[in-house]
């Protein structure tokens, strides 16, 4: 399989900087012309590299909070077993993200909550179906996802100088939208870089009332973000969540603020009820995080309590909004 080089990358960058932008202002931007850039797109998508394009949703604005669910197994004697378990976390409809993990946990579950005893019944109804093969379930109020620009595809980890790319926070403050509003959004979710007029025509409407409300959107702060997803092995890199207890919790902001300009930081994430820091790395293999490990340890002494990390295995879902049915 041909290896991804320099010129892959740096599309790969742009894309997810906004995977809207057309293939000529990408080209302009790392000086290939767009028949190039069409063409080196369209080969990293039936490789594989390019898994999909999808939108960012700050689904909090649209009043839900969000709880995390990790669950480790037990008795999984039948591998069928296991795939029922997962099935029936994708299929409800208010799953975010459905992923089995390698290390501390084995299913990680993302679960928007807009009516506290819908959940309860859902849950209520997954322990009775699953509770045998539940060793242990820790469940977690989700606060915020801080995401950065895709640096380690750089030689050198160059781009951005302020990384963050966006953030969503939980809030108490609600925009309401129109259904024609939530219909698009629910077929960019997973399908960011669909053309104007195709959306419209799905839409029933037209290209210009499609651009008017998608711009509406993304003012109103409910569109974060266009990017994509990549097969991360085809570039020889590894998915490590990496989970930080620390002795004082004052620690908190200067770790941040010290992971935050690192190449291999994707995403950070906090929660109430589970690890003080929760940063998502890629980087090339298990020697790079023990050196990043001895390197936060050598940086703050004495500061933190504990340390945990898993890889996440397989996404059997992610999706940043419910699905409309």
């Amino acid at each position: 399989m041909e290896k991804p080089d320099l010129k892959d990358r740096k599309i790969l960058y742009e894309l997810d900087l906004n995977c809207r932008q057309s293939n000529s202002q990408i080209g302009k931007k790392i000086n290939l012309s767009k028949r190039v850039v069409t063409y080196r797109i369209k080969k990293m998508r039936n490789m594989g590299l390019i898994k999909n394009f999808w939108m960012a949703i700050d689904t909090f604005k649209l009043g839900y909070s969000v709880l995390r669910i990790y669950v480790n197994f037990q008795y999984m004697v039948d591998p069928n077993t296991k795939n029922k378990i997962i099935q029936h976390f994708v299929n409800y409809k208010n799953s975010w993200l459905v992923a089995t993990d390698k290390g501390e946990i084995d299913l990680t579950l993302i679960i928007w909550v807009d009516n506290q005893y819908e959940f309860y019944r859902f849950w209520n109804k997954t322990l009775d179906l699953y509770e045998d093969y539940f060793s242990k379930v820790a469940i977690s109020l989700y606060i915020q996802a801080i995401d950065y620009v895709k640096s380690y595809l750089l030689q050198g980890g160059h781009g951005k100088s302020n990384r963050e790319h966006h953030r969503i926070t939980c809030t108490r403050d609600k925009i309401q939208i129109d259904e024609t509003d939530y219909r698009l959004l629910n077929e960019m979710a997973v399908n960011a870089r669909i053309p104007l007029v195709k959306l419209a025509e799905k839409l029933g409407s037209s290209s210009q009332d499609v651009k008017y409300r998608m711009n509406n959107l993304i003012k109103k702060d409910i569109i974060k973000a266009f990017r994509v997803h990549l097969d991360y092995s085809m570039l020889n890199l590894r998915h490590f969540k990496v989970d930080i207890y620390l002795k004082k919790h004052k620690m908190l902001i200067p770790m941040v603020n010290y992971l935050k300009n690192k190449s291999y930081l994707q995403c950070l994430n906090i929660a109430i009820g589970w690890a003080d820091i929760e940063p998502e790395l890629i980087i090339e293999n298990m020697d790079k995080l023990a050196q990043i490990i001895d390197e936060l340890n050598s940086k703050f002494p004495n500061s933190i309590r504990k340390l945990n990390y898993w890889m996440p295995e397989k996404c059997h879902k992610e999706r940043w909004l419910p699905e409309l049915f």
